[in-house]
Protein backbone atom coordinates (compact mmCIF):
# COMPACT_ATOMS: atom_id res chain seq x y z
CA UNK A 1 0.00 0.00 0.00
CA UNK A 2 3.12 2.04 0.54
CA UNK A 3 3.03 3.33 -3.63
CA UNK A 4 -0.72 4.35 -3.09
CA UNK A 5 -2.92 7.76 -1.72
CA UNK A 6 -6.81 8.26 -1.11
CA UNK A 7 -6.01 11.14 -3.99
CA UNK A 8 -5.37 8.47 -6.70
CA UNK A 9 -8.91 6.86 -6.57
CA UNK A 10 -7.04 3.79 -6.83
CA UNK A 11 -9.72 1.63 -5.69
CA UNK A 12 -11.57 1.65 -8.91
CA UNK A 13 -9.16 0.25 -10.83
CA UNK A 14 -9.02 -3.10 -11.47
CA UNK A 15 -5.61 -3.87 -11.80
CA UNK A 16 -5.44 -2.53 -8.23
CA UNK A 17 -7.59 -5.67 -6.96
CA UNK A 18 -5.90 -8.33 -9.17
CA UNK A 19 -2.89 -7.29 -7.76
CA UNK A 20 -3.70 -7.40 -4.46
CA UNK A 21 -5.22 -10.52 -5.34
CA UNK A 22 -2.32 -11.99 -6.36
CA UNK A 23 -0.12 -10.58 -3.40
CA UNK A 24 -2.75 -11.78 -0.72
CA UNK A 25 -2.47 -15.93 -2.20
CA UNK A 26 -0.42 -17.00 -4.84
CA UNK A 27 2.62 -14.96 -3.94
CA UNK A 28 1.73 -15.75 -0.34
CA UNK A 29 1.40 -19.47 -1.39
CA UNK A 30 4.98 -19.18 -3.11
CA UNK A 31 7.10 -17.54 -0.06
CA UNK A 32 5.08 -19.69 2.73
CA UNK A 33 4.41 -22.69 0.66
CA UNK A 34 8.43 -23.26 -0.17
CA UNK A 35 9.29 -21.90 3.20
CA UNK A 36 6.98 -24.97 4.88
CA UNK A 37 8.19 -27.67 1.61
CA UNK A 38 11.92 -27.00 2.89
CA UNK A 39 11.45 -26.62 6.52
CA UNK A 40 9.33 -29.71 8.17
CA UNK A 41 11.96 -30.79 9.88
CA UNK A 42 12.49 -27.92 12.09
CA UNK A 43 8.32 -26.88 12.28
CA UNK A 44 8.03 -30.52 12.96
CA UNK A 45 9.53 -29.62 16.23
CA UNK A 46 8.20 -25.84 16.42
CA UNK A 47 5.19 -25.67 19.01
CA UNK A 48 4.42 -22.29 17.72
CA UNK A 49 3.61 -23.65 14.52
CA UNK A 50 0.48 -25.49 13.32
CA UNK A 51 -2.22 -22.75 13.43
CA UNK A 52 -3.24 -19.82 10.99
CA UNK A 53 -1.11 -17.17 12.86
CA UNK A 54 2.61 -18.89 12.60
CA UNK A 55 1.94 -21.45 9.63
CA UNK A 56 1.70 -24.99 9.03
CA UNK A 57 2.98 -27.82 10.46
CA UNK A 58 2.74 -30.82 8.03
CA UNK A 59 4.96 -34.21 6.44
CA UNK A 60 6.73 -34.21 3.76
CA UNK A 61 4.51 -36.19 2.04
CA UNK A 62 1.69 -34.50 2.67
CA UNK A 63 3.72 -31.19 1.04
CA UNK A 64 4.69 -33.10 -1.99
CA UNK A 65 2.46 -31.78 -4.24
CA UNK A 66 2.85 -27.70 -2.87
CA UNK A 67 5.50 -26.82 -5.80
CA UNK A 68 3.54 -27.76 -8.48
CA UNK A 69 0.14 -25.74 -7.24
CA UNK A 70 2.50 -22.87 -6.46
CA UNK A 71 3.61 -23.25 -10.22
CA UNK A 72 -0.22 -23.69 -11.24
CA UNK A 73 -1.79 -20.20 -9.58
CA UNK A 74 1.49 -18.36 -10.22
CA UNK A 75 2.42 -18.74 -13.71
CA UNK A 76 -1.37 -17.31 -15.08
CA UNK A 77 -0.45 -13.99 -12.98
CA UNK A 78 2.86 -13.61 -14.05
CA UNK A 79 1.96 -14.11 -17.45
CA UNK A 80 -1.41 -11.58 -17.43
CA UNK A 81 1.14 -8.81 -15.42
CA UNK A 82 4.00 -9.17 -17.83
CA UNK A 83 1.67 -8.62 -20.60
CA UNK A 84 -0.28 -6.03 -18.98
CA UNK A 85 2.97 -3.81 -17.63
CA UNK A 86 6.37 -5.18 -19.82
CA UNK A 87 9.17 -6.87 -19.84
CA UNK A 88 10.31 -4.76 -16.28
CA UNK A 89 7.13 -6.57 -14.93
CA UNK A 90 8.57 -9.56 -16.08
CA UNK A 91 11.90 -9.38 -14.52
CA UNK A 92 10.61 -8.17 -11.39
CA UNK A 93 8.12 -11.53 -10.77
CA UNK A 94 11.36 -13.32 -11.98
CA UNK A 95 13.51 -12.06 -9.49
CA UNK A 96 10.42 -12.37 -6.54
CA UNK A 97 10.68 -16.26 -7.62
CA UNK A 98 14.44 -16.71 -8.02
CA UNK A 99 15.32 -15.00 -4.46
CA UNK A 100 12.58 -17.48 -3.18
CA UNK A 101 14.36 -20.73 -4.63
CA UNK A 102 17.77 -18.99 -3.96
CA UNK A 103 16.09 -18.62 0.34
CA UNK A 104 14.93 -22.26 0.14
CA UNK A 105 16.76 -24.97 -1.72
CA UNK A 106 20.22 -26.45 -2.24
CA UNK A 107 22.71 -25.54 -3.04
CA UNK A 108 22.23 -21.95 -1.81
CA UNK A 109 19.64 -22.36 1.01
CA UNK A 110 19.88 -19.18 1.82
CA UNK A 111 17.93 -19.32 5.09
CA UNK A 112 20.98 -21.37 6.88
CA UNK A 113 23.62 -18.77 6.25
CA UNK A 114 23.36 -16.25 8.27
CA UNK A 115 23.42 -13.36 8.81
CA UNK A 116 22.62 -13.86 4.35
CA UNK A 117 19.38 -15.10 5.58
CA UNK A 118 18.35 -11.64 7.36
CA UNK A 119 19.49 -9.17 4.08
CA UNK A 120 17.80 -11.31 1.39
CA UNK A 121 14.12 -10.39 2.93
CA UNK A 122 15.12 -7.59 0.66
CA UNK A 123 12.81 -9.51 -1.29
CA UNK A 124 9.81 -8.74 0.40
CA UNK A 125 10.46 -4.54 -0.32
CA UNK A 126 10.28 -5.61 -4.27
CA UNK A 127 6.27 -5.88 -3.69
CA UNK A 128 6.45 -1.87 -3.94
CA UNK A 129 7.94 -1.83 -6.95
CA UNK A 130 5.89 -4.66 -8.48
CA UNK A 131 2.33 -2.10 -7.20
CA UNK A 132 4.35 0.80 -9.15
CA UNK A 133 4.89 -0.99 -12.75
CA UNK A 134 1.37 -2.13 -12.36
CA UNK A 135 -0.81 0.57 -11.34
CA UNK A 136 1.14 3.65 -13.02
CA UNK A 137 2.55 5.05 -9.68
CA UNK A 138 5.19 7.37 -8.90
CA UNK A 139 8.60 5.64 -7.88
CA UNK A 140 9.18 4.79 -4.58
CA UNK A 141 11.90 7.12 -3.08
CA UNK A 142 15.56 5.32 -1.87
CA UNK A 143 14.61 6.69 1.53
CA UNK A 144 11.15 4.86 1.74
CA UNK A 145 12.71 1.60 0.49
CA UNK A 146 15.85 1.75 2.84
CA UNK A 147 13.30 2.34 5.79
CA UNK A 148 11.35 -0.84 4.42
CA UNK A 149 14.37 -3.16 3.88
CA UNK A 150 15.36 -1.94 7.56
CA UNK A 151 11.83 -3.18 8.94
CA UNK A 152 12.14 -6.27 6.85
CA UNK A 153 15.31 -7.24 8.45
CA UNK A 154 13.55 -6.52 11.91
CA UNK A 155 10.30 -8.49 10.86
CA UNK A 156 12.66 -11.26 10.24
CA UNK A 157 14.73 -11.19 13.49
CA UNK A 158 11.78 -11.45 15.23
CA UNK A 159 10.53 -14.62 13.99
CA UNK A 160 14.45 -15.92 14.49
CA UNK A 161 14.34 -15.36 18.25
CA UNK A 162 11.47 -16.96 18.82
CA UNK A 163 12.23 -20.13 17.26
CA UNK A 164 15.98 -20.49 18.60
CA UNK A 165 15.53 -23.64 20.31
CA UNK A 166 13.37 -25.47 17.64
CA UNK A 167 16.07 -24.42 14.80
CA UNK A 168 18.77 -25.75 17.55
CA UNK A 169 16.94 -29.18 17.83
CA UNK A 170 16.52 -29.27 14.06
CA UNK A 171 20.06 -28.58 13.26
CA UNK A 172 18.97 -25.14 11.64
CA UNK A 173 21.67 -22.68 11.30
CA UNK A 174 20.51 -19.06 12.10
CA UNK A 175 21.91 -15.50 12.85
CA UNK A 176 20.43 -16.13 16.56
CA UNK A 177 21.14 -19.53 17.10
CA UNK A 178 24.69 -18.36 16.41
CA UNK A 179 25.09 -14.91 18.21
CA UNK A 180 21.85 -16.07 21.38
CA UNK A 181 18.73 -14.84 22.22
CA UNK A 182 20.67 -11.26 23.94
CA UNK A 183 22.28 -10.60 21.16
CA UNK A 184 19.83 -11.21 18.60
CA UNK A 185 17.17 -9.03 20.29
CA UNK A 186 20.37 -6.25 20.39
CA UNK A 187 20.76 -6.24 16.83
CA UNK A 188 16.67 -5.94 16.26
CA UNK A 189 16.80 -3.16 18.67
CA UNK A 190 19.45 -1.34 16.99
CA UNK A 191 17.00 -1.47 13.71
CA UNK A 192 14.41 -0.30 15.23
CA UNK A 193 16.32 2.46 16.72
CA UNK A 194 17.43 3.32 13.44
CA UNK A 195 13.89 2.56 11.71
CA UNK A 196 12.51 5.44 14.27
CA UNK A 197 15.23 7.92 13.46
CA UNK A 198 14.21 7.58 9.43
CA UNK A 199 10.77 8.07 9.96
CA UNK A 200 11.18 10.95 12.29
CA UNK A 201 13.48 12.86 10.66
CA UNK A 202 13.54 11.69 6.71
CA UNK A 203 9.94 11.79 7.12
CA UNK A 204 8.58 13.44 10.26
CA UNK A 205 6.22 10.60 10.41
CA UNK A 206 5.47 11.24 14.39
CA UNK A 207 2.76 8.91 14.56
CA UNK A 208 4.62 6.03 12.96
CA UNK A 209 7.73 7.03 14.79
CA UNK A 210 6.33 7.12 18.03
CA UNK A 211 4.73 3.62 17.89
CA UNK A 212 8.27 1.92 16.56
CA UNK A 213 10.11 3.95 19.35
CA UNK A 214 7.27 2.79 22.11
CA UNK A 215 7.88 -0.75 20.80
CA UNK A 216 11.74 0.21 21.19
CA UNK A 217 10.83 0.95 24.94
CA UNK A 218 9.43 -2.08 25.46
CA UNK A 219 12.23 -4.48 23.79
CA UNK A 220 14.65 -2.21 26.28
CA UNK A 221 12.66 -4.20 29.10
CA UNK A 222 12.16 -7.33 27.32
CA UNK A 223 16.22 -7.27 27.25
CA UNK A 224 17.27 -6.04 30.43
CA UNK A 225 14.35 -6.45 32.47
CA UNK A 226 11.53 -8.71 31.86
CA UNK A 227 12.21 -12.03 29.67
CA UNK A 228 16.42 -11.50 29.05
CA UNK A 229 18.02 -14.59 27.19
CA UNK A 230 14.65 -17.00 28.50
CA UNK A 231 12.47 -18.32 25.52
CA UNK A 232 8.60 -16.87 25.25
CA UNK A 233 6.45 -19.54 25.78
CA UNK A 234 3.82 -20.51 23.23
CA UNK A 235 1.02 -18.35 24.52
CA UNK A 236 3.05 -15.44 25.00
CA UNK A 237 4.46 -15.54 21.46
CA UNK A 238 0.79 -16.00 19.88
CA UNK A 239 -0.12 -12.71 22.31
CA UNK A 240 2.87 -11.12 20.42
CA UNK A 241 1.83 -12.48 16.98
CA UNK A 242 -1.71 -11.02 17.52
CA UNK A 243 -0.30 -7.69 18.16
CA UNK A 244 2.31 -7.56 15.32
CA UNK A 245 -0.95 -8.31 13.07
CA UNK A 246 -2.89 -5.81 14.67
CA UNK A 247 -0.33 -3.27 14.33
CA UNK A 248 0.18 -4.15 11.09
CA UNK A 249 -3.19 -3.70 9.93
CA UNK A 250 -3.05 -0.09 11.67
CA UNK A 251 0.11 0.75 10.24
CA UNK A 252 -1.22 0.33 6.37
CA UNK A 253 -4.44 2.38 7.58
CA UNK A 254 -2.08 5.26 8.49
CA UNK A 255 0.37 5.15 5.89
CA UNK A 256 -2.04 4.84 3.49
CA UNK A 257 -4.15 7.82 5.19
CA UNK A 258 -1.11 9.98 5.34
CA UNK A 259 1.09 9.42 2.81
CA UNK A 260 4.54 10.03 4.66
CA UNK A 261 6.29 7.63 3.59
CA UNK A 262 6.10 8.21 -0.17
CA UNK A 263 7.15 12.03 0.97
CA UNK A 264 9.96 12.12 2.09
CA UNK A 265 12.15 15.65 3.56
CA UNK A 266 15.41 14.81 3.33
Amino acid sequence: MVPFSLESHFWVEANFWIGLCFLTFPLNYLVYGLNDYNDVKADAVNARKGNFLFGAKSSQSHLSKVPLRIALVTVPFIIFFSYQAGWKMFLLLLFMVLVNIIYNFKPFRIKERPPFEIFIQVGYVVTAYFSVFLNELNMVPWQTIMYLCLFAFQAHIAGEIMDIEPDIEAGKRTTATLIGRKNTKLLMLLLLIIETAILFFWFQDYVLAGFLGGFSCWLFLDIFIFFKSKPYSVSQMTLFGVAMNISAILSMIWILYSGKLMQPVF
